[in-house]
């Protein structure tokens, strides 16, 4: 097995555990959308256009539980230093505060 493969397969296990956890449980979600969000930056192979792909993705994985996810705020520069910091430095604590501050129900 390929290590993309095995990438890919412990993706697949990390989504599968995050639909199975309740859309009321904020924290258990965020800190999940955080450890995809970590594994995701770390396998996707291209330096343009991880952080916008990642950041849809997310954002779309929030909306399949009637959440909105904006982890791209026009103008909101605090945000996007603390989502490039930990990126950047695989800080799944700090995304997952970050993503828990900011995922809401669906207006």
């Amino acid at each position: 097995m390929s290590h993309f493969d095995f990438a890919f397969r412990h993706i697949d296990t990390l989504i599968s555990e995050y639909k199975k956890v309740h859309k009321t449980n904020k924290k258990e979600l965020a800190s999940k959308l955080a450890e995809i969000l970590d594994n995701v930056n770390y396998l996707h192979p291209f330096r343009e256009g991880n952080g916008r792909a990642q950041r849809e993705f997310l954002r779309l994985l929030a909306l399949e539980k009637g959440l909105e996810l904006n982890l791209n705020p026009p103008d909101n520069v605090n945000i996007y230093e603390r989502y490039m910091n930990g990126t950047i430095n695989s800080n799944v604590d700090l995304l997952s505060k970050l993503i828990f501050e900011l995922i809401t129900l669906e207006a």
